[in-house]
């Protein structure tokens, strides 16, 4: 059976090179985009600002929507995640946190030989 789908918002994080910030959470092997699931009574760029603190122990400074996308959940078995992506402006540096295991920068024509979430690399990557 097919669960409902992980509701999520995340940030699209370039440095001054043009490589896009991934992060790997602990326990697992997919890099994905920083983020997470919206706190109750959250909009999608509260909750962004919010895990970005968390996560990268940066500030959000500014957003802008790159879209609504839909893939197979990375971690999460029979499941479909759901994902508001937003181009993403920080301030500070950033810093593995919380249950972030990893950070990679990559270059979105070039990925890297490592596991990428589907939303990232189907839906995401070929936007940028």
């Amino acid at each position: 059976m097919t669960r409902p789908p992980i509701c999520i918002v995340a940030g699209v994080i370039r440095d001054g090179q043009g490589r896009l910030l991934t992060v790997r959470k602990q326990g697992t092997t997919v890099f994905m985009l920083p983020g997470g699931k919206r706190d109750p009574g959250e909009d999608d760029i509260k909750a962004l600002a919010r895990e970005l603190a968390e996560e990268l122990g940066c500030v959000l400074v500014d957003s802008r929507a790159l879209g609504v996308f839909t893939a197979p959940a990375a971690n999460e078995p029979d499941t479909q995640v759901e994902g508001a992506i937003y181009h993403a402006t920080i301030r500070g540096e950033v810093a593995a946190q919380a249950e972030i295991a990893e950070l990679l920068w990559i270059d979105p024509a070039a990925p890297p030989r490592v596991r990428l979430a589907p939303l990232l690399e189907t839906q995401v990557l070929p936007r940028l």
